[in-house]
């Protein structure tokens, strides 16, 4: 059981980056789920070109509540897509997007899909009519001039629109451009060939987790130049953590407004997270007080947390290595059965730890490492969420 020590944070990393062992702790996918999917005019090489984009629109934007009774389609096109409103008040007619179009058709209860199959004439008859009967009669728009005037969201009331730029905002004061001129900054990369992680790799399209379309955004940084020892691996070489956190947000309602902060070992060329240990998350619906939650819960939980000390984190793992529960095989099956695992996997998460570490687990750390590792091998993922759970659970517990 190795000394449990946090690293000078003003030691440079060792050239080159340094050996993980990945099949420890949980492995979370949602940032490498945001890389696949983005093309490249979505992708941002830093927070200032970011936020410039992201803010720019917003100042060309405009937010409004008007009787839907009020508001007039006009069908131009064959495309049911191709319709345009005509607002109260408006001095031209508005495009609806993709997206707002959706949400048109939800409020007045038409089925988006069915609409867009349609001649355009038709569609705008039924938009109208739902529109002309529509029981709530007010509605948010959300209109951004770019070229033309775009409706971008169709909302109600109520909703609390927390804009994009805000986010990015919140994120910029503790993470400055996100390119390393300071802690905070967009991930290196893992060889599989070698196992060793390495934080200093050029920030181009293929790299990047900075993220920004038409209807979100989403920010993943890390502060890999500053490792965290919380022990030792099998072969007595330290293991090392460094700390990372991914939020994300829609002005459109496409999406909550969340963040989630984690401890983590590697980040792999296609923006897996490997490693990840004690992630934390919150969510902020856009109700009517959502910007009122942003400013006095989401923006501080990240300023505390790229400020906090990573001591907690450590003393909870010493902790967890340190507290035996188990020294023989009855002991170990017993341990696992009480807390709700079958025979068969008990008996799978015992080969995990003995496969990994050469002997069978004794410690709550050495079970939560299993426990994580048959997780990964769950196909279905609730279910390897719900096992996930179960090994927080475990760890959270430790006195």
């Amino acid at each position: 059981m190795g000394v449990v020590e946090v690293l000078d944070p003003v030691q440079p990393v060792r050239a080159g980056g340094w050996k993980v062992d990945v099949s420890r702790g949980e492995r979370n996918g949602r940032v490498s789920s945001e890389w696949f999917n983005r093309p490249d005019d979505e992708r941002y090489l830093s927070l200032d070109d970011l936020w410039a984009n992201v803010k720019g629109r917003s100042e060309r934007s405009l937010s409004r509540v008007v009787q839907t009774a009020d508001i007039r389609v006009e069908a131009t096109r064959d495309s049911a897509e191709r319709l345009h409103l005509v607002l109260p008040k408006a001095q031209e007619p508005v495009a609806p997007t993709h997206w707002a179009f959706g949400q048109l058709a939800s409020i007045v209860g038409a089925p988006a899909s069915y609409l867009r199959q349609l001649p355009a004439p038709l569609a705008g008859i039924n938009l109208q009519y739902g529109l002309t009967n529509h029981r709530a009669e007010q509605v948010k728009t959300f209109e951004t001039e770019d070229g033309r005037t775009e409706l971008r969201a169709v909302t109600g009331p109520d909703y609390g629109r927390i804009h994009d730029h805000e986010l990015v905002e919140a994120v910029q004061r503790i993470a400055g451009n996100g390119t390393g001129d300071t802690r905070w900054k967009v991930p290196g990369v893992l060889d599989w060939s070698t196992g060793v992680y390495n934080p200093d790799v050029e920030i181009s399209r293929d790299t990047t987790t900075l993220y920004a379309s038409d209807r979100d955004v989403f920010l993943f940084l890390v502060d890999d130049h500053n490792t965290i020892e919380a022990g030792r691996l099998p072969d007595g070489s330290p293991d090392l953590y460094f700390r990372g956190f991914y939020c994300w947000n829609s002005e459109v309602g496409a999406k909550t407004l969340g963040m989630a902060s984690f401890y983590l070992r590697a980040v792999c060329q296609n923006r897996n997270l490997w490693g990840v240990e004690d992630f934390q998350e919150i969510t902020i619906r856009h109700s009517k007080y959502a910007a009122s939650r942003f400013a006095q819960e989401a923006a501080p939980a990240l300023t505390r947390f790229a400020n906090s000390s990573p001591q907690g984190f450590v003393n909870g793992i010493k902790a967890a290595r340190q507290q035996i529960v188990a020294r023989t095989d009855e002991d170990r099956d017993d341990f696992l059965r009480k807390r709700g695992f079958s025979k068969s996997e008990s008996g799978k998460i015992i080969e995990k730890v003995l496969m990994e570490e050469g002997r069978p687990p004794e410690s709550i750390f050495d079970f939560v490492q299993g426990i994580t590792r048959l997780a990964r091998d769950k196909t279905q993922q609730d279910a390897r969420l719900d096992m996930e759970g179960r090994a927080k659970k475990l760890l959270d517990r430790v006195g």
